[in-house]
């Protein structure tokens, strides 16, 4: 990407970070598996996303852990368990 089309996400980004827009755009977010940028965020949401692998799955359960749900399996019978939904 270049720092013109980096700028111009930006802009259209009001150059807010895409996840919390109370902090400024200045990281550019890629895939890195396939090298596609996903968009411009601020450094902590950009480096969190890294930490959590990149996984969308460990983001949602890194969710619900702070909403307050545990992301675990609950025994309904013996040697039955229902997984979270």
């Amino acid at each position: 990407m270049t720092v013109t089309q980096r700028d111009g996400v930006i802009s259209s980004q009001s150059g807010d970070c895409t996840i919390c827009p109370a902090a400024p755009a200045v990281q550019v977010d890629h895939c890195h598996q396939t090298g596609r940028v996903r968009g411009v965020l601020c450094f902590n949401c950009n480096s969190a996303i890294g930490k959590l692998g990149d996984d969308p799955d460990t983001l949602r359960r890194a969710t619900a852990y702070l909403e307050g749900n545990a992301w675990k399996p609950t025994l309904v019978a013996p040697g039955v368990y229902q997984l979270p939904s």
